[in-house]
């Protein structure tokens, strides 16, 4: 009987301890919840512009339709035509050069080079219409394509190498019937698209954000919260939230994490503390171009080649081009580990004329150190390549590439390094020696998009450890525990656990031996006692 008592007390301690020891408590992120509850109810349009009297009618050009949308929106081209999308170039203060203009004006990349002599073909992802040449006039309102940001038709679109116009397949009327708030889409068209393909630039931008799962973005899943650009990309006066780094260089105006979910999003103070030097997206972004591959090099000094007199194009196992007559060999990646860097969100470029001082070049330096207060670790893509020099001037070179027949120095038509070279920095009004070469070129894009659902975050041990393969172990410059050691701060922690094991098993020792004492003691004054 007795024996069964204990065993059954025993079972049930047992199970008491498994109990704790396995049970996770459960919590409620009210915050987030709160967040949820925000996103998951639509805004619904209170106005319904197929019934407007105004828009009833056929539209010969794009401009007319413009003309039309600012006879009811009064003075909103002019917050366009003071935004970034409008602009190519901006005033702000850079470091290392002061207040200068920077922007796709002047500003070079390692994809296609650079828009300068390219307009028409680069305007495809401009705002405006007419842009054929560097006469493009940024003050007519005329120009202003409302189309490109607010048709929800899903219809509307630009046509190639049309100067910003929309394609001859468009029904101007019906999009000008069917405008509303900016879709995923609309902002899609162009950033989905940037550098001549889905996908190719960034990254973390991509068709497959326009329906996809959680497992590719907790915030745009269809099967999520289904968020649009522009709930965190907020605008006000067409001012839009969000910088792209590879033109911009201030710290001002951007689209961050915190503006949600605070700088408290969880309930671990350790981890809250992190955010004071690690990003969010360094976490919640383990890897990008989850569904499509991106370029990750671009090789320029490959170009030209030709089969029979004529260019080709051959494509990988995934279906991408690794190699185009026209822009030379590509190289890309699907689930990518990003790299990363210290940032503060400011950033210099490679400016037209700029001489090359190192090698790669840099076409973006970001800004950012750990000792700097404002810098936090950030993830990146790194693309990297080759594109044209002068090997005289030791500056980058803007050939020409796009033009609409053969004969006119374009690259794309020609195939003649020479004479493309010659024609691109005459039209910047810069000097070409004659003599060219081909330079390696870095470029860094954050990576801000396709976050993970939370158990597929970053774990402390792919940051902590001392494995090459670590995911910091290329950010030097500060102590990260787990991963760095220092021979006195090691021994200091060694000495401090072996003196905390010392003082325990010395207090331990003086207790029993207190208890040994007292239980003598005791004895002796009952044997006192009783003899008396």
């Amino acid at each position: 009987m007795k024996r069964s008592i204990i065993i059954v007390i025993g079972a049930v301690i047992i199970a008491l301890v498994l109990t704790n020891v396995l049970h996770k408590e459960i919590y409620y992120n009210l915050k987030l919840e709160k967040l949820k509850q925000e996103y998951a109810i639509k805004p619904v349009a209170s106005v319904d512009h197929s019934k407007f009297d105004v828009l009833q009618k056929s539209f010969d050009t794009p401009q007319e339709v413009t003309e039309t949308c600012i006879s009811c929106h009064t003075e909103r081209h002019k917050e366009v035509m003071a935004s970034s999308h409008w602009n190519w170039e901006r005033v702000s203060y850079v470091e290392g050069r002061g207040v200068t203009a920077t922007g796709k004006k002047n500003v070079l990349n390692n994809f296609c080079i650079g828009a300068q002599t390219n307009e028409q073909s680069c305007a495809k992802c401009h705002i405006g219409y007419g842009m054929s040449n560097d006469h493009f006039d940024f003050n007519n309102k005329r120009n202003v394509d409302c189309m490109v940001c607010h048709d929800n038709s899903d219809e509307y679109k630009k046509g190639a190498s049309m100067a910003g116009y929309p394609d001859r397949s468009v029904n101007l009327s019906k999009v000008a019937q069917s405008v509303g708030q900016p879709s995923k889409t609309n902002c899609g068209s162009c950033h989905f698209n940037s550098g001549g393909g889905n996908n190719v630039k960034h990254g973390d931008l991509e068709q497959a954000l326009l329906a996809c799962s959680r497992e590719v973005d907790v915030h745009m899943a269809s099967n999520g919260m289904d968020m649009s650009c522009t709930n965190c990309h907020t605008a006000e006066n067409h001012n839009i939230k969000g910088k792209l780094y590879s033109v911009s260089s201030t710290n001002t105006n951007r689209a961050t994490c915190e503006q949600c979910h605070t700088n408290t999003p969880h309930f671990d103070p350790i981890i809250n503390r992190h955010n004071a030097k690690v990003s969010c997206q360094a976490c919640h972004i383990p890897e990008y171009a989850k569904v499509n591959a991106t370029k990750m090099e671009w090789h320029w000094s490959d170009a030209g080649r030709l089969k029979d007199g004529k260019p080709y194009s051959e494509e990988d196992e995934m279906g991408n081009h690794n190699y185009l007559s026209i822009k030379g060999s590509f190289k890309w990646e699907k689930n990518v580990k990003p790299d990363y860097v210290w940032f503060n969100g400011t950033a210099d470029h490679y400016v037209l004329g700029d001489t090359i001082k190192s090698i790669p070049v840099q076409m973006n330096t970001l800004f950012g150190s750990h000792d700097d207060g404002e810098s936090k670790i950030i993830p990146v893509k790194i693309h990297r390549g080759d594109q044209i020099y002068d090997k005289v001037y030791n500056t980058l070179i803007q050939p020409r590439l796009y033009g609409p027949e053969k004969g006119d120095s374009a690259f794309w038509q020609d195939f003649n390094w020479e004479e493309a070279a010659e024609a691109g920095m005459k039209r910047v009004g810069l000097p070409y020696s004659g003599e060219f070469g081909f330079v390696e070129t870095e470029m860094y894009w954050p990576v801000n998009h396709m976050v993970s659902t939370k158990d597929k975050a970053v774990s402390c041990a792919e940051c902590h450890t001392r494995e090459d393969e670590g995911r910091l172990a290329k950010l030097t410059g500060f102590y990260l525990p787990g991963r760095d050691h220092n021979k006195w701060l090691d021994w200091g922690g060694i000495f401090m656990f072996l003196a905390s094991i010392a003082g325990v098993t010395i207090h331990t020792l003086i207790r029993v031996f207190m208890s040994i004492r007292n239980k003598k003691y005791e004895m002796k004054i009952i044997d006192y006692d009783s003899e008396n």
